[in-house]
């Protein structure tokens, strides 16, 4: 699926208010994946890690780490958003996040959203990004959260 991303240059960025955002390309999340984060987050619960123990989870195996499917936003969000003629930009937090549904390993997810906001701040534009991690056949998704980006002029 080739998707076109909502683009603007950072002088025309308040024309993207309201614009709909993707949905991304489907990205697997693989136990390898998963392994890789808990080495380096430290996050080792058998939930994740340990398929014995995660079998006998309400789960029936294991699942990705919430915070691991929150970090695929980057990869996602170049997809279907981009800035050009910024100096740099940063992803300046989150207002909020939720995760109402696992991510068994080997499932799939992907994003949309839409730019609800731009406001000036000093040297650039602060946007906010309402967005939904889907989990591919699921009826909830993965993970609902409000990114907030800064584009410096």
């Amino acid at each position: 699926m080739t998707v076109s991303p909502a683009v603007s240059t950072i002088e025309d960025i308040t024309g993207l208010v309201g614009t709909e955002l993707g949905p991304s390309s489907w990205r697997e999340i693989t136990q390898s994946d998963i392994d890789r984060y808990a080495d380096l987050s430290g996050d080792d619960n058998p939930i994740h890690v340990d398929a014995e123990a995660a079998a006998r989870s309400p789960y029936g195996g294991t699942i990705a780490h919430g915070m691991l499917t929150l970090s695929m936003v980057v990869r996602h969000l170049r997809e279907i958003y981009r800035v050009t003629g910024a100096s740099m930009g940063i992803v300046y937090g989150f207002n909020k996040i939720r995760f109402p549904n696992a991510v068994p390993s080997g499932a799939r997810i992907r994003v949309r959203g839409r730019v609800a906001s731009v406001d000036e701040v000093e040297g650039g534009w602060q946007v906010t990004l309402p967005l939904t991690f889907e989990l591919e056949g699921a009826d909830k998704p993965a993970c609902v959260a409000e990114l907030v980006l800064r584009h410096y002029r």
